[in-house]
């Protein structure tokens, strides 16, 4: 593929490693941001061997290695009963590199950000982004003030799961979650290697992640997060902070060394989430990466790592095919696999951790928490969360 003009909506995991990536093979990179300083939202996520594959290859992994936490387990124990409903564990994989590496969304912001301002790639703040015209070559990006950007030959969507540029699909999920980053707690009993959970069936939850190093923060960090209806956010705020606090101690008494350092209910951010996939995460010079084509919730962990291997895939096809149009049909058949079955997954897999149901959790406590331990269970279950079915690090030719 010749030098393209290219312009990429959005400073997201997504939208940052695709401008990484298609810089470097030689296109003319133009990013576009809402925010007068490009920032993260969001708290705590995990990057797993998928993920960190992507990051290798753009020279950023051993940067990531050393701010983030290894993370070798996802445990979760059901409540009061302390049984063990989740036990999954990447040594399962029978390969000891395998592991998820926790970190604070800013933290992964400013190693792609901090990339992408080294390189000679155009950024545009400010930049609120409401639609999309033209035609491969003409297309344009139009802004909320009616000013315009273009034309480009290609424009990448990686506004995330309400992109103005996407058509509407899917739905916005009944739960969301409270994050909150802080101290991490040395001697309050938690696993630094590990992603902890406990669950009162599946609508009350809380867990517990590892960070490690955040900027302007001393010593680790760890991720303290709850799940809430959205629907019940005003009524949670309403409340107040006290009587959340009361409620946490009850799930899990050993949050308290957490909850303590909660002063104010400005440190928790409440993050949505949404189910959809676009019908064609293509269009006439349009590409839709991460959540902008596929979105879930983060019950199995992906969503930035999908974004990662989204934006790669993209990379790859432009590099294969002299065709634009031909290059895009082989970013959507490279991608199309693996996503859609992380979004079947996804649907069968949140209800069991998130929802209002009282039967499926009880499955889950009583038949399926204890059977997963087993094998294969335990290493489907491995593969599974490490973002592996469907070999989507094969399909890229990664490692």
């Amino acid at each position: 593929m010749g030098r393209l003009d290219i312009a990429v909506a959005g400073c997201g995991p997504a939208g940052l490693a695709a401008a990484l990536l298609l810089e470097r093979d030689g296109h003319a990179v133009t990013l576009f941001e809402r925010f007068a300083a490009p920032r993260p939202l969001g708290s705590g996520l995990l990057i797993q061997p998928t993920g960190l594959a992507v990051l290798e290859y753009l020279g950023l992994g051993q940067g990531l290695r050393s701010i983030a936490a290894r993370v070798d387990r996802l445990f979760g124990q059901a409540a009061p009963s302390r049984r063990t409903v989740l036990d999954v564990r990447y040594a399962a994989l029978g390969q000891p590199a395998r592991f998820g590496l926790g970190v604070h969304r800013a933290s992964l912001f400013g190693l792609l950000y901090d990339a992408v301002r080294a390189r000679p790639i155009g950024l545009e703040t400010g930049r609120t982004v409401a639609a999309s015209d033209g035609a491969r070559g003409h297309r344009r990006l139009v802004f909320a003030d009616g000013s315009a950007a273009g034309p480009f030959d290609l424009v990448i969507d990686a506004l995330g799961w309400s992109s103005p540029l996407a058509p509407p699909a899917g739905r916005e999920l009944a739960y969301g979650a409270l994050w909150a980053s802080l101290d991490w707690p040395e001697a309050a009993g938690f696993d630094p290697a590990a992603l902890q959970q406990r669950y009162r069936a599946a609508s009350v939850m809380a867990g517990v992640l590892p960070i490690g190093l955040v900027a302007g923060r001393d010593g680790p960090q760890a991720a303290l997060f709850w799940s809430l209806r959205a629907d019940r956010l005003e009524h949670w705020a309403a409340e107040g902070l006290d009587a959340w606090k009361a409620a946490v101690l009850a799930l899990w008494p050993a949050t308290g060394a957490l909850l303590d350092q909660i002063e104010s209910a400005e440190q928790l951010t409440f993050s949505r989430y949404a189910h959809r996939t676009l019908a064609r995460p293509i269009g006439d010079g349009l590409a839709y990466v991460g959540d902008s084509w596929h979105s879930t919730s983060p019950q199995l962990g992906q969503g930035a790592n999908m974004a990662l291997l989204d934006a790669y895939a993209l990379a790859l096809a432009l590099r294969t095919h002299a065709d634009l149009a031909e290059a895009l049909r082989l970013y959507a058949r490279l991608r199309g696999g693996h996503v859609r079955l992380y979004q079947v997954m996804s649907r069968l897999f949140t209800p069991v951790y998130q929802s209002d149901s009282r039967a499926i959790p009880w499955v889950r406590d009583q038949i399926v928490g204890p059977l997963a331990r087993l094998w294969p269970a335990d290493l489907i279950q491995a593969a599974m969360v490490a973002g592996a079915i469907g070999a989507p690090l094969k399909a890229l030719g990664l490692r």
